[in-house]
């Protein structure tokens, strides 16, 4: 064997001439190109390594486990319970389904599947309440893992590592993520609309992909256009083909998902309806949403945006400082979205949910741009978004699906079904209802439907409930029928203990549900059983 230089097996040996030395080039894994880098990435699963995908997925059903409170009732009321009416044909709808303010379009995803379970006659309650979540957690999951994909093929696997760290570790995401909600079914439809948007350098543009895609979440959420005005605008500015655009992709985009929608919403309201112009006519242009609450108009700028970004704010600031030119649409975004939603009355926290992955690639961004405390950062990173994530996921809020479990054990006996009834006397929509107890158990609840009318001095079933509860009771169940279950929050009970006591009502039940009792929400909800005669 030769060796070339001083070293080798002969060390004292003479090194041979420069030009009659030559090494033989040999494929090794130690020497071919690191994921991300034009190398060979292993076996391929949607366009990215499959370990990576599968890991992303086993993080998220996990996550989906592990949060199992209560947020809106809007991840029930306006998903879960409308697709057990399309398929069981009983439930309750609540009022914007009278109104045709909601489409059937992302109920009629749970819907299939609850078809499913029931042809295969594996409709359990628990199987009803899981397999969405679990579809939902997937879907977030693959979101994550194109997240990555974007950055990778925009930057490097290096930036695209550190902004997938951030997208994982987000609290909010994690609390949200795994829901029911058309929030973060329209956050899911923009991630995959970003990875095929014509950002500078993008490897992977398609305008008919990423329109249709932001023609999808429009249908689920109206309000999903919000965040795409300005990145559709900016590409249609830099199109030198604008015509062809216009034609070849607004146009039929618009037309084909419009129409879908159409003849979803046709087939189970009956009628023909266009449900995104009258949600954006209530929620945007009447602005009745206030009838549910309304904030000041610097609400998200002082207290949305920093607290869905928590500890991550630091970092996002110092990434838009940073980053490069071509991420500067980014920073539009999420001011645009900002501020056209802080003009709107009614404001909550998952409504600029879909402007979070703008931030995480701003965040992780920063974190690949520092040279020093970045062990430091990772670990503040991590364990300062791990005990919000645990605490909002499995103790704050948890008594109303906790509750349900009180509820489905007297569907459980099929004596009980034929005598039981149940009022729930708490904040309207505050539990899930034939969702999460899949019988026809006669249940009831406060009602708040805001009213359409102009009248100002309007108050709903709820509020004038709460002004005398004990009056009201006393005149409802004058000479009616008294349920045979009462569900409240602590916070009631002292004022109707008389009308308990009168009518042979025993708490049978304590269930925890918040360690923050505000207003007509109360630490525990009590569970009263009407002694049988």
């Amino acid at each position: 064997m030769q060796a070339g230089g001083g070293g080798g097996f002969f060390p004292r040996g003479r090194a041979r001439s420069a030009d009659t030395v030559r090494l033989r080039k040999r494929k090794s894994a130690l020497y071919s190109a690191a994921p991300g880098a034009g190398g060979e990435r292993g076996p391929d699963l949607i366009g990215e390594n499959i370990y990576l995908v599968l890991f992303t997925i086993t993080l998220r059903v996990l996550n989906c486990f592990l949060v199992q409170t209560s947020f809106v009732p809007d991840e029930y009321w306006q998903s879960l319970e409308v697709a057990h009416h399309m398929v069981f044909n009983y439930g309750y709808l609540t009022w914007e389904w009278a109104e045709g303010l909601r489409g059937y379009s992302y109920p009629l995803l749970f819907a299939t599947i609850y078809r499913v379970l029931q042809l295969l006659a594996k409709d359990d309650v628990q199987l009803l309440i899981w397999i969405p979540r679990l579809v939902q957690a997937v879907l977030s999951a693959l979101a994550d893992v194109k997240l990555y994909s974007l950055v990778r093929h925009l930057e490097n696997a290096e930036t695209a590592k550190w902004v997938y760290l951030c997208q994982l570790c987000s609290w909010f995401t994690w609390y949200c993520c795994t829901r029911t909600l058309t929030n973060t079914m329209e956050t899911v439809l923009t991630i995959f609309a970003l990875f095929y948007y014509p950002l500078e350098g993008s490897k992977t543009r398609s305008s008919c992909k990423y329109l249709t895609l932001v023609a999808l979440a429009f249908i689920i959420r109206p309000t999903a256009v919000i965040p795409w005005i300005p990145l559709v605008l900016w590409h249609f500015w830099q199109e030198q083909k604008k015509v062809d655009l216009v034609l070849y992709s607004y146009i039929p985009v618009g037309l084909i998902t419009l129409g879908i929608s159409l003849i979803i919403d046709r087939v189970f309201f009956g009628e023909w309806i266009l449900v995104q112009l009258k949600f954006l006519k209530f929620n945007v242009l009447q602005n009745l949403g206030t009838f549910y609450g309304s904030h000041p108009w610097h609400w998200y700028l002082t207290q949305g945006l920093p607290v869905i970004l928590g500890t991550h704010l630091p970092f996002f600031i110092h990434g838009c400082i940073q980053a490069p030119k071509r991420y500067r649409i980014f920073l539009v975004v999420v001011v645009w979205t900002v501020l056209v939603y802080s003009t709107l009355s009614h404001k909550e926290f998952r409504f600029i949910y879909p402007v979070l992955p703008f931030c995480m690639v701003l965040c992780g961004y920063s974190l690949k741009q520092l040279k020093t405390w970045k062990k430091s950062a990772i670990t503040f990173l991590l364990l300062s978004n791990l005990l919000p994530a645990l605490y909002t996921g499995l103790i704050h809020q948890r008594g109303s699906l906790d509750v349900m479990l009180h509820m489905q054990q007297l569907c459980n006996n099929s004596s009980n079904q034929s005598w039981a009834s149940v009022f729930v006397m708490m904040p309207c929509h505050s539990t899930p209802l034939y969702s999460h107890v899949h019988c026809p158990l006669p249940m009831r609840f406060l009602q708040c439907p805001p009213d359409l009318t102009g009248n100002e001095s309007y108050l709903d079933e709820a509020d004038t409930f709460y002004s005398n509860p004990l009056k009201w009771l006393n005149e409802e169940f004058y000479n009616g029928t008294l349920p045979t279950h009462l569900v409240f929050f602590s916070v009631l009970e002292q004022e109707i203990s008389s009308f308990l006591a009168l009518n042979g009502y025993e708490k049978t039940a304590t269930v925890f549900h918040t360690h923050m009792p505000q207003g007509r929400i109360g630490s525990h909800i009590y569970i009263y059983t009407r002694r049988v005669k």
